[in-house]
């Protein structure tokens, strides 16, 4: 009885961490995304992390929600994003199943800004790693 009763927890704690690990630090996605900075701050009770949200251009429509919000854990994407408010960005982003508290509270984590224009002219941005 107690060889199962083991069997069956180490099942289950290989279970949990296999689900931890995909549902907080697998990448399921990554892409780039444009538009207008409209807010980035740092917030948070216990990790303050960085927040922002990017507002796209294109068709507005009830379904569709046009707002990209994203949590940013690099310290020079992070000054690159507070100093660009109002302006056009194209950054770099990798999405994952869930948020944890002390990378950000949004599951998009913008990890580089490959531009920011104001108006015609083009700011050089950090490059992707």
């Amino acid at each position: 009885m107690k060889k199962i009763f083991r069997i069956i927890l180490i099942l289950l704690i290989i279970g949990l961490g296999i689900f931890f690990y995909t549902h907080f630090y697998w990448e399921f996605g990554s892409g780039t995304k444009a538009g207008t900075l409209n807010t980035f701050m740092k917030k948070g009770y216990v990790f303050k992390t960085y927040e922002g949200k990017i507002i796209q251009s294109g068709f507005k429509a009830n379904v569709q929600s046009n707002e990209f919000n994203f949590s940013v854990t690099k310290q020079s994407v992070a000054n690159t994003l507070l100093n660009n408010a109002g302006r056009e960005v194209e950054v770099h982003y990798i999405e994952y199943f869930g948020a944890l508290p002390w990378r950000g509270m949004e599951k998009y984590i913008v990890d580089s800004v490959y531009e920011v224009r104001n108006g015609d002219q083009k700011i050089n941005g950090l490059s992707p790693q």
